[in-house]
């Protein structure tokens, strides 16, 4: 089941993708569970939005894929490496991607993201997977230049509209053979497997519960396969993960 966020007519709702249609849920089906309103909206007239706005944080895992953190010039660490994005760097499908100043040097990254569904905090691997709401579609935007010069990755990572997500949340796991392919200007640069990912779901999940208390809507983005790239002004940027969506966006510099 897909779940979208979206506006219509002036007012922000969540619906069960339903072909061409939204079925209007009553509220945020993580809280409110799925009772409908009898309303339907064609997806045409609807605007989709970031389909969770994380509460509390962005949690992401680097260097998850060995061929990436190959072209990184480095090999794929034994435990997963964790970093943070503000949630005000969240956008949603068809929003602009903004190029700051401060940087010549920005990168796409097509990532699994994981929505957490209820508060987690030092779970096991094996129960992991019970505290997923569901999985979308990210794209961990990377000031690659300040990346390096500032030796950590807060700022590089941090730019408000540096995480796209959308275009909605499917509630069933996809599998390991699920593809994830980044293109721009229609153009593929990135293509790879989620099964490839060097720590899974679940480990990740544990891992991360064990540092941070996970709260209902907080979101882990996955890693990203080989291909990372520039992104310049003009750009549309897409990620397809298969049995969820396309996640496009434009890229502009003010």
């Amino acid at each position: 089941m897909k779940i979208a966020r979206f506006s219509h007519e002036g007012a922000i709702s969540f619906g069960i993708v339903d072909g061409t249609e939204l079925v209007v849920l009553k509220g945020d089906p993580m809280f409110a569970g799925f009772d409908t309103t009898g309303e339907r909206v064609s997806l045409a007239d609807a605007k989709l939005l970031a389909p969770v706005i994380p509460r509390s944080k962005v949690v992401a895992v680097g260097k998850n894929y060995r061929d990436h953190a190959n072209e990184m010039g480095g090999e794929a660490p034994t435990e997963p490496l964790l970093f943070l994005k503000p949630n005000t760097s969240v956008i949603g499908p068809n929003d602009t991607i903004v190029l700051p100043p401060q940087s010549s040097q920005v990168e796409h990254e097509g990532e699994l993201a994981i929505v957490i569904g209820k508060i987690a905090k030092s779970v096991p691997a094996d129960s992991a997977l019970d505290y997923v709401f569901g999985y979308t579609v990210a794209n961990d935007v990377t000031a690659r230049d300040l990346q390096k010069s500032d030796g950590q990755w807060a700022r590089a990572k941090g730019f408000d509209t540096f995480c796209p997500l959308g275009p909605a949340i499917e509630t069933d796991a996809p599998g390991a053979d699920a593809s994830i392919v980044v293109r721009v200007n229609g153009q593929e640069r990135q293509a790879g497997k989620l099964g490839d990912m060097v720590h899974g779901v679940a480990d990740i999940i544990a891992y991360a519960s064990a540092v941070f208390t996970l709260l209902p809507g907080d979101v882990i983005l996955t890693g990203t396969p080989a291909g990372v790239g520039p992104l310049v002004d003009g750009d549309t940027v897409a990620v397809e993960i298969a049995g969820i969506g396309v996640l496009s966006n434009p890229v502009r510099r003010p």
